[in-house]
């Protein structure tokens, strides 16, 4: 009988089926990872579907409001696949985790009853003790200690899954934007020391890990015994590591140490995601940003400075209480100024209980539409015309592995894109974790395509 039959037949000797959905930011990715980490003593091996599944995790982001509607929208079509299971005498478990766990505990047990469990971002670590609690009392436990060192401290040994992985060395956020609630679903700023980092680096390295992402709500406020740069030359130092980038940061951390490493260090990408938020400084100003236009312009002409091919992106928020047609311009002209080689763009949404939900200067839904299609069509411009510079280019590609086609493998040139190219004869698994150079041919608005790989690049 195979694992699946085993889960549907309602085995107990059997795995039980985990799947876990994912919103949102790398922080919310790399916490997946780690729930599965976690529930992998337990039997819990991962189901392709919800229907497979025997405990479904939704990992979810509280930034935007639809994002948490939709939440709510995917717990009621879990409702129905649980009670099916139920007519059958079978049981389907339903965690919420993430931010909106941490922000609505309360609220999503009074307004979604088949949820099993909430748990917030920083007590992942529980998940096994909440399970075997809520087994027993068929009730909702929340969970939401801010507790990150606890947390880290309590997690399993990582298991890497590809050649690419996250390492989480940075929590929560001290700034308070306006608009944000990572202050209150996410806690204080919290650095894990700098030997917990390498160590976990090592690890991943050890298992075929060729580039590492350090991520982190505030990624350059790092401090956990040094700082952001110094962290970056370590884990360049181990040897199998060929690439490093790091997101996200925030423009005031943005110190004269991490921009110079951008030049003088070659593991480190050519790829930046630096928020910038708006191009109107009295927009920014209202946000608490702590940072001008002008400021954000010197940053970036600094670290072209030190790495010329240096590939941007950002997030731009548009219709921001208060936001008028001028400080639109604003940012229409910030944004043609940097020529962003991609961005993620949104209309401004309310979050309850930040400052910014209840500011004067609401901005209608009609003006946010427009001023938004203005600038994605800007922005979408922009990183075509990045990606069809490219073209003619050798570029060094970290393969993942085979692409959709026959003789196809696929990988991330060192700005981030997605490239596909023929391999020529042989599988092209066999690629998987090389970096081979690879001349770009043709390009879109998300990808790349080469052909006819050179030898593998060192």
């Amino acid at each position: 009988m195979s694992d699946a039959e085993q889960r549907r037949a309602g085995s107990i000797n059997g795995p039980k089926g985990l799947y876990i959905e994912t919103y949102g930011c790398q922080m919310n990715l790399y916490d997946s990872e780690r729930m599965a980490d976690v529930l992998r003593p337990l039997g819990y091996a991962q189901a392709a579907t919800p229907e497979e599944a025997d405990l479904v995790i939704l990992n979810t982001c509280h930034i935007r409001e639809k994002a948490t509607e939709k939440v709510y929208s995917e717990i009621g079509r879990l409702r129905l696949i649980k009670e099916a299971r139920r007519a059958e005498g079978r049981d389907l478990s339903i965690a919420v985790a993430g931010c909106v766990a941490q922000a609505e505990g309360e609220e999503i047990a009074r307004r979604a009853p088949a949820v099993d469990l909430v748990v917030g971002p920083q007590s992942l670590h529980k998940l096994p003790e909440l399970i075997a609690r809520a087994a027993r009392a068929k009730g909702v436990a929340l969970t939401a200690e801010f507790t990150a060192e606890e947390k880290f401290d309590a997690l399993p040994e990582r298991r890497a899954d590809g050649v690419s992985a996250f390492l989480s060395v940075q929590e929560g956020c001290d700034k308070f934007c306006t608009f944000c609630v990572v202050p209150y679903t996410r806690g204080a700023e919290y650095s894990r020391p700098a030997e917990a980092v390498l160590a976990e680096a090592r690890a991943l390295a050890a298992q075929g890990v060729r580039e590492i992402t350090l991520i982190g709500q505030n990624v350059n406020a790092y401090h956990g015994g040094m700082d952001l740069a110094e962290l970056i030359g370590e884990v360049a130092k181990i040897e199998t590591v060929a690439r490093i980038r790091y997101t996200t940061s925030h423009p005031l951390e943005m110190s004269d140490a991490l921009i110079a490493a951008h030049g003088e260090e070659p593991k480190l990408m050519p790829q930046l995601h630096l928020p910038v938020q708006s191009g109107s400084t009295r927009i920014l100003k209202a946000m608490n940003r702590k940072h001008t236009a002008d400021d954000y312009l010197r940053i970036i002409e600094k670290l072209r400075a030190a790495r010329p091919d240096i590939a941007m992106s950002t997030d731009i928020i548009v219709g921001f209480p208060g936001e008028r047609d001028a400080e639109f311009e604003e940012t229409m002209a910030l944004v043609r100024e940097v020529g962003f080689a991609s961005a993620f763009s949104f209309k401004y949404s309310r979050r309850p209980g930040t400052p910014a939900a209840s500011m004067q200067g609401q901005v209608g839904e009609d003006a946010k539409a427009e001023r938004l299609a203005r600038l994605q069509g800007v922005l979408n411009a922009q990183q075509r015309m990045f990606n069809e510079a490219q073209i003619g280019r050798v570029l060094p590609v970290l393969v993942a592995g085979r692409g959709r086609r026959p003789g196809q493998a696929h990988g991330r040139s060192p700005y981030l894109q997605a490239v596909h190219f023929d391999c020529g004869v042989g599988d092209p698994g066999r690629l998987t974790g090389e970096i081979v150079s690879v001349r770009i041919e043709a390009a879109s608005q998300n990808s790349l395509a080469a052909r006819a790989p050179n030898e593998a690049a060192a």
